[in-house]
């Protein structure tokens, strides 16, 4: 089977004995004659998947019984609103800016009403770095983008402070280890390295979707979805399945460590190869604030004639998803865990190659 190399910013690659499972157990789910999307979320079949998959996040993260694991929809597009919405308590709600996302979920903020604060920002270096910050202990939250996706930029680890810490975690959810000391919510689009689009984790400590108010819609209450187990309303059946089978993939994998340890092992490869041709590729992102997930870089000289056909010439060579986000332009390399040490070597190769016949 011919399969391309897949450096999609998202929905990205599933490593392929995900998909083969998936593939045997769709007409047939554990044997028993029909299909997991085919039978009702309130059975005790479906049920185990749900409950399984939790746990998986549980075990994987260390989330205790204080923090509630939901699975929801909407996209973590639906949390810039939702967060105000439950979390807001009557202070301020503190934001660090580091690209479109934390931009969103700010303009979330203002149009909720709430009284909100841009603590820190890098938009005037054009996202390029993490900023220096220091969250206010009585905030009612502090929220953070976690890894930017379009900029190439991620916290190195979670920052300390007292007030709830807020984490949108999409574009690295499920790539390392993380600190949850200090987090009160910590949440995702799953569809980078838990499996299809379609799923939203959201883990929550328990006594903060207590502070919803009433005119809030039943919902878009956590408080409502940890009393219905995630189901409140019908979930997403097939993509809950399969970020079971994803988790259980990390799991074999050794876990979330050595998952960090692989993806360390691929962006130093191609960070490498970007700074030994600099002469001819740039990174955006400051050395300090690089990304594991998402390398955005540009060519040096005639890069709107250059770039284009990079793309293009990496197609016809098996390697898809390399065009950067046309807000930043360029080239991106997204290296999430589907990714392979040899699927980056292939992609330096062809860097090298082409930077020899163009340079």
């Amino acid at each position: 089977m011919n399969r391309v190399l897949n450096f999609s910013a998202g929905p990205s690659g599933i490593p392929l004995e995900v998909l083969k499972k998936a593939q045997d157990e769709f007409l047939s789910f554990q044997g028993k004659g029909y299909s997991i999307i085919e039978i009702s979320h309130r059975s005790k079949v479906f049920e185990e998947v749900l409950h399984s998959a939790m746990q998986k996040v549980r075990d994987l993260y260390g989330f205790g019984d204080e923090y509630a694991v939901l699975f929801l929809q909407g996209g973590a597009t639906l949390q810039f609103s939702q967060v105000p919405m439950n979390l807001y308590n009557g202070g301020v709600a503190e934001y660090v800016n580091t690209g479109n996302w934390t931009n969103k979920a700010i303009k979330e903020a203002k149009i909720r009403g709430i009284n909100y604060k841009v603590i820190a920002s890098s938009e005037e270096t054009k996202f390029d770095r993490i900023p220096e910050f220091h969250f206010s202990d009585d905030a009612d939250y502090g929220y953070i983008c976690s890894n930017n996706t379009i900029y190439g930029t991620e916290y190195k680890e979670m920052p300390k402070c007292k007030c709830p810490l807020v984490v949108d975690s999409s574009s690295d959810l499920f790539s390392r280890p993380i600190d949850i000391s200090n987090i009160g919510m910590f949440y995702g689009g799953i569809q980078k390295n838990g499996g299809p689009a379609g799923i939203t984790l959201v883990v929550i400590r328990k006594d903060l979707a207590e502070r919803v108010k009433s005119d809030v819609p039943t919902i878009l209450r956590y408080k409502t979805q940890i009393e219905a187990d995630s189901m409140s309303n019908t979930p997403n059946t097939f993509g809950i399945y399969m970020l079971n089978l994803m988790l259980e993939w990390i799991i074999k994998q050794g876990g979330l460590s050595e998952i960090l340890k692989r993806n360390t092992k691929k962006a130093a490869l191609l960070y490498s190869a970007i700074d030994e041709m600099s002469d001819f590729y740039k990174g955006h992102a400051q050395k300090s604030s690089r990304s594991l997930m998402n390398v955005s870089f540009n060519i040096t000289k005639n890069g709107s004639e250059l770039e284009p056909l990079f793309v293009k010439e990496a197609e016809k060579n098996g390697m898809i998803g390399l065009k950067g986000h046309r807000m930043l332009g360029g080239i991106r390399a997204s290296i999430y865990n589907a990714v392979t040490l040899e699927n980056v070597k292939t992609l330096v190769e062809f860097m090298k190659e082409f930077a020899e016949k163009n340079g």
